[in-house]
């Protein structure tokens, strides 16, 4: 009978850039990989507050509240029913997490593959810089042992 059961058994949800999701887990690891974004929280439909900030941290605990404060954003995805994906283009989304009529729309303003490439290319133009140091001071050692 269980084996019939399984058979019935819906496949797992699957978004592509736009959609919403209900699954505390899934809003939370979507959220847990954006870092800078803009933020707008709008009241039913009208904005109250807008700025710029870092995701300092992702949570799922009923008993503390999200908190945007100083450019730092401390999001409690348990004070959110669901999260809504709007695609802009296709290179852009932007997250609206909705609570009843709050809403907290978040505009990454890096995505994580920039940022991993922008650090690979940081790691790469240090990693040049201090070769070029090491092979300068190699040389300048040599000129003085010529002397």
């Amino acid at each position: 009978m269980s084996h019939q059961r399984n058979y019935y058994q819906l496949p797992a949800p699957c978004i592509i850039e736009s959609g919403i999701l209900v699954n505390k887990e899934d809003i939370k690891r979507l959220i847990n990989d954006l870092t800078q974004v803009r933020y707008i929280h709008s009241l039913d439909g009208v904005i109250q507050n807008q700025g710029q900030g870092w995701i300092l941290e992702v949570f799922n605990d009923s008993t503390q509240a999200t908190v945007v404060i100083n450019n730092s954003l401390y999001i409690n995805i348990q004070s959110f029913d669901y999260l809504q994906l709007n695609q802009v283009s296709p290179q852009e989304t932007y997250f609206d997490l909705v609570q009843d009529n709050r809403k907290l729309t978040l505009i990454p303003l890096v995505t994580s593959c920039q940022e991993q490439q922008s650090q690979k290319n940081l790691e790469f133009d240090n990693l040049e810089e201090m070769l070029g140091e090491v092979l300068s001071a190699k040389w300048d050692v040599q000129l003085d042992e010529d002397f």
